[in-house]
């Protein structure tokens, strides 16, 4: 596996988000078994589980021509995660999610929200698409903050929960989940 062509490379000042290569299987795995950062997951992945999700999101790359970029900091070429867009097999419905997952040194840098920038940009003006949404449970602040940074909203706030994640038991305390929306006319306006 190597960074390819066909993952198109995008930078922002500090971070580069690029196609996937032998030297992320490592570091990613390591990441997956954190329980930090596995908390909001349904649990760490083992390094084959980590390894398969890799072939995955190049998979995804190649049949759908857009995926999960892995994210990497200019200054110093650290592997940080990844960030990009999908379309989860569980969820409710067909859109495509922008999501993110980081490795817990990088956290509360902004990071996330930069990286996740630049994929609605890609999402948007590349692709052309009208809508992003993005899921999580309840419960995960973080991401829901940076969702929101993004200009992300719900479409209704006013319930408690929109959604049951399929993949986790009924009464699993991460199974209720939230919908952020972010359509283009939203978006456009903060491009800048």
């Amino acid at each position: 596996m190597t960074d390819t062509p066909l993952v198109p490379r995008l930078e922002t000042p500090r971070l580069v988000l690029r196609g996937w290569r032998d030297s992320d299987l490592e570091p990613f795995a390591a990441m997956n078994a954190d329980p930090e950062v596995a908390a909001f997951l349904s649990a760490p992945l083992a390094r084959a589980d980590s390894d398969a999700l890799v072939g995955r999101i190049v998979t995804h790359w190649h049949d759908d021509g857009f995926g999960l970029w892995a994210v990497e900091r200019i200054e110093d070429a650290v592997f940080l995660g990844f960030t990009g867009l999908a379309v989860p097999s569980w969820a409710p419905g067909p859109e495509v999610e922008i999501g993110w997952r980081l490795a817990r040194a990088a956290w509360g840098h902004g990071y996330a929200t930069e990286a996740a920038q630049a994929s609605a940009r890609f999402a948007f003006e590349t692709l052309g698409l009208d809508e992003l949404v993005s899921y999580t449970s309840v419960s995960n602040t973080r991401s829901r903050r940076v969702m929101e940074k993004l200009g992300m909203a719900r479409t209704d706030a006013g319930v408690p929960y929109d959604f049951d994640q399929p993949r986790l038991a009924p009464g699993h305390p991460l199974r209720p989940h939230l919908i952020y929306r972010l359509s283009r006319a939203t978006w456009e306006p903060m491009r800048a």
